[in-house]
């Protein structure tokens, strides 16, 4: 059921400045002391202030944007009130004008304003794809706000006098993938072939399958399997455990194990430093109690201490903006990774950097951070979803990492256990290897959440 609207601060320009400037200066290093502003407060940047009362309102989408032209790409400008104006002016004595409210369309985009006073909802309560503005104007591939920030870069080196560079990661590389897996099944792989076997009325077969399964491992038992696929690449593993394994209260599936079947991996998977995280059940996005709870759950189970589950990702990818955030404030987790549209891979925020995302009933920043979800493997071939051919999913999600690459972001690639069997030819192991193959050619950074988090919050230059 989705919560009332609860009561918020205005949201005024200062807010709106202050939010978006933190994430700017987080992106780039040993950043100039500029001042960037609208003009009541004559800032050497002066960014064009937004002419109506679109934030004082609860609407959830802004007038349609204008496009403009920068950098070869055709981009959106939400809050664009002088169309015919150049986008940027670069003055005389370091001074510049933004003529589009670059500061307010990038604080629409990264707070996630649109869903939180959206009243829509899919099936499983998620903010849907299909009611974006990111669906409606055709640019969920496209982080918008790294090019607003591109803009606001390039006003920023003429007023200081200096070049501003994207921040580097491990061992100086360009860009930075996370490999991640949401174990949600382990003894499940017998199921549908069994299914099938009695569609087609193949009394043996069935016979045979069901003997495979009381007599052999499961194909979906395979976290070291895993692991050491990633480790190929000398990259890291982080499986988010799902800790509840009876079904919600509306019917939803969580986990076909107890958290007692991963003690037999688990020695494993920390000798070769593979990451743990939560896997947040139904339900626990709107309740601190149980999600708790089940994080202390999954710490016995592999008896380590709070630092080993310092990353959160929701079962299901629920998250809802109106509760989810302040409940996650001040909460144990350094980090959630759930952020991304089910039903198609890009950017949900427009934004290809981690974040920290806003909390509308205090009217600024959060404690944790979030680490984008850029592609899941169920997006790419599912009933409901794009249905890919196999052939077509690294050509397709191709553009979409050379953006992040581009911008020095972080690509967040959620595959799932069940999907490394190789009898899965759709979405399997055989394309999780090319994604794989091509970010390794592409000499990008493997990090886990906790490098990500430590990349984030220890500068020195801050």
């Amino acid at each position: 059921m989705l919560p009332p609207l609860p009561s918020v601060p205005a949201t005024t320009a200062d807010t709106r400045l202050f939010y978006v400037l933190q994430h700017f200066w987080q992106a780039f290093d040993m950043v100039p002391k500029v001042s960037i502003g609208y003009a009541d407060v004559q800032p050497q940047v002066e960014v064009a202030a937004l002419g109506h009362d679109f934030f004082a309102g609860t609407n959830p989408y802004p007038t349609a944007p204008t496009y403009r032209e920068w950098q070869g790409q055709q981009l959106p400008f939400f809050f664009d009130d002088q169309p015919a104006q150049p986008l940027l002016e670069l003055l005389p004595g370091g001074q510049a004008r933004i003529n589009a409210d670059v500061i307010s369309a990038a604080f629409y985009l990264l707070s996630g304003w649109q869903e939180f006073y959206s009243d829509e909802r899919d099936q499983h309560g998620r903010f849907p794809y299909a009611a974006s503005v990111q669906k409606r104007y055709g640019f969920v591939t496209v982080p918008v706000v790294n090019y607003y920030f591109e803009v606001l870069r390039v006003a920023v080196e003429h007023a200081g006098g200096q070049p501003l560079h994207p921040r580097r990661w491990a061992d100086g590389r360009a860009w930075a993938a996370f490999i991640t897996h949401d174990i949600d099944n382990l003894y499940s792989a017998w199921k549908e072939p069994v299914k099938a076997a009695l569609r087609r009325g193949k009394a043996l077969e069935v016979g045979r399958l069901l003997w495979q399964h009381f007599t052999q491992k499961d194909a979906w038992d395979n976290l070291a399997q895993v692991q050491q696929v990633v480790a190929e690449y000398d990259a890291k593993s982080t499986f988010f455990f799902l800790p509840e394994h009876r079904k919600a209260a509306n019917g939803t599936p969580n986990a076909d194990y107890s958290l007692s079947a991963i003690r037999k991996d688990w020695p494993l998977l920390h000798s070769r430093e593979a990451a743990i995280g939560l896997h947040g059940s139904i339900g626990t996005a709107a309740c601190i109690q149980q999600l708790t709870e089940e994080r202390q759950r999954l710490m016995s189970a592999i008896s380590r201490s709070s630092e080993y589950v310092a990353g959160l990702r929701y079962h299901y990818l629920y998250w809802e903006s109106r509760m989810t955030p302040q409940l996650l404030d001040n909460s144990p987790f350094a980090y959630d990774t759930t952020l991304g549209f089910a039903e198609r891979y890009g950017f949900r925020n427009s934004y290809c950097l981690p974040f920290q995302p806003f909390l509308f009933q205090r009217g600024e920043a959060v404690d944790f951070l979030e680490i984008p979800l850029n592609v899941m493997d169920a997006t790419l071939h599912h009933p409901r979803y794009l249905q890919l051919a196999p052939e077509e999913i690294l050509p397709a999600l191709l553009p979409m990492f050379r953006e992040i690459e581009r911008f020095g972001g972080v690509c967040t690639v959620l595959w799932h256990n069940e999907n490394f069997d190789p009898a899965n030819t759709r979405n399997g192991p055989r394309e999780f290897r090319a994604i794989m193959e091509y970010l390794r050619s592409r000499h990008v950074a493997f990090v886990n959440g906790q490098d990500i988090c430590q990349w984030i919050y220890f500068r020195p230059d801050f």
